[in-house]
This record gives structure tokens, sequence and C-alpha cells, in this order.
């Protein structure tokens, strides 16, 4: 089972909950256990997986992840978008899930986030459900 999700991102930086979304997909799938890989494949953007119980969790990634990795400083890519690179790296474009009785198996407080590091901007996220 294979998926595509369009998301639009509204920020330079934002982290989005997309766990609702990959839940649905999950839900419209006939698989009720394996394995759910969420990717994007771009370079300024990335999949993670943290707290989405308290929403300052968020805003505390962004501003920490943006003063390790500022999006000005000397960076000799000409696009001028070199940060949004290396935190993509950093992030990873991908996450796996176990799936489990049709469930995701998430601890109590994880989300599945999409990560726009270059936005506002229109992107992709890719589902894959394989059963086993």
């Amino acid at each position: 089972m294979y998926k595509k999700l369009d998301i639009r991102t509204g920020g330079k930086t934002d982290l989005l909950d997309i766990t609702n979304q990959i839940r649905g997909v999950v839900s419209r799938s006939a698989v009720n256990n394996g394995i759910v890989t969420v990717y994007t494949p771009h370079t300024t953007a990335a999949i993670t997986i943290n707290e989405n119980a308290d929403p300052d969790v968020v805003e505390d990634i962004i501003m920490e992840i943006n003063k390790v990795i500022p999006f000005n400083d000397g960076y000799q890519h000409l696009e001028g978008n070199s940060a949004a690179h290396i935190k993509s790296s950093l992030f990873g474009a991908s996450e796996t899930i176990i799936l489990e009785n049709g469930e995701l198996i998430l601890g109590t407080w994880q989300g599945i986030y999409f990560c726009e590091f270059d936005g506002p901007r229109q992107r992709k996220v890719l589902v894959k459900i394989i059963e086993g």
C-alpha cells in the first residue's frame, strides 16, 4: 500500500503534526500488522517523531535548531538555503513506525511531524505500508 500526501507549509521553519493524516492512510488500507514508512523526497525538509501533547515543545525545537544552525552563517551554497539542507540531514527524511492491529505503535505523547526548513512550500509526504 502506497499513498502520497500533499503538505502546504506556512513558514520558513515549521513542524506540522501529520499524525492524524498518517492514521487516516492506515485506516483506509487493508493492512493490520506490519510497518509504516513515512518519507519526504525533499533535501530541505524532514520527518521526525516527537511530543505532540504540548505545542511549546515544537516551538522550543524550532527555536533551538535555528540557534544551532542559523539561516545566515557564511555558507557557500549559492541558493542560500544551506541551513535547511543541514537541518534536513540531521533530522532525516523518514521514520518507520510499527503497525499492530491497525494502530500505529507510538508512545503516549508521540506524534509524527513534517519538518519544513525552507518554506513556505508545497511538499510531498510518501507513506508506504508493508504487511508483515
